[in-house]
């Protein structure tokens, strides 16, 4: 699934604050050198344990938590419920070595609102934060295919409920899903921003979709966003 890049930075913008969560110490200290090269990211804080991570998020309040699930004192999905209460403005990006269904989806459940897989290039890394500290959604293309159900079996109803959708509908449900802001999304379409709130909206009264995760599954799983280059 191609992604967008996030908007350049304002000039004068302040930097994207991020904490950067790691239990080994030279990937963690490697993601730090990388970062603090990175124009427009300020790297804040660096943890290796689920203690120390949760600590320094609710005393720092970073923009952005780069979490790796693998902690040696807490699972990861714990992890970020508990990020939830301690730094509730906090987003979290997943970045992880595993990409299986089993951590993918119960991470996006549990509030990730991003994940990408280990491996992945600068680029993409910086991009996925900068797309994340926006408030949008950013899945790397192994992550998105497991949001996908078994088998690549709809759920029963998905079908029925796509079919509601108007094409331009469809065509927002694709962008948001893809990851743009609704003010993009109008310079996109060439419509104003709140005729966008206004699809969107209607989004979610068909689809029975309130959260972002939810219409980012949906739009995967029903090919509304195809999977791939």
């Amino acid at each position: 699934m191609t992604l967008p890049q996030p908007l350049p930075a304002e000039p004068g913008a302040p930097p994207i604050r991020v904490l950067v969560v790691d239990d080994h110490t030279i990937v963690r200290q490697g993601l730090v050198a990388l970062l603090a090269n990175s124009a427009g990211i300020q790297v804040v804080g660096e943890a290796g344990t689920a203690a120390a991570a949760l600590e320094s998020a609710g005393r720092l309040q970073p923009e952005v938590v780069l979490l790796d699930l693998s902690l040696p004192d807490l699972p990861g999905i714990a992890v970020l419920q508990r990020l939830a209460e301690v730094a509730p403005a906090s987003r979290v990006l997943v970045l992880s070595m595993h990409d299986g269904e089993e951590y993918v989806r119960p991470a996006v459940a549990a509030g990730a609102r991003g994940y990408l897989v280990k491996g992945s290039g600068l680029g993409d890394l910086v991009a996925a934060i900068g797309a994340v500290a926006a408030g949008q959604a950013f899945f790397s293309p192994a992550a998105a295919a497991k949001l996908l159900p078994g088998q690549g079996k709809l759920p029963a109803g998905d079908l029925d409920r796509l079919a509601t959708l108007s094409p331009r509908e469809k065509q927002v449900l694709e962008l948001v899903a893809l990851g743009l802001t609704s003010g993009e999304i109008g310079e996109r379409l060439a419509i104003s921003q709140k005729t966008v709130e206004a699809h969107r909206a209607n989004l979610g009264a068909k689809l029975g979709l309130r959260d972002l995760p939810g219409l980012v599954r949906f739009a995967v799983r029903t090919g509304v966003v195809p999977l791939g280059d």
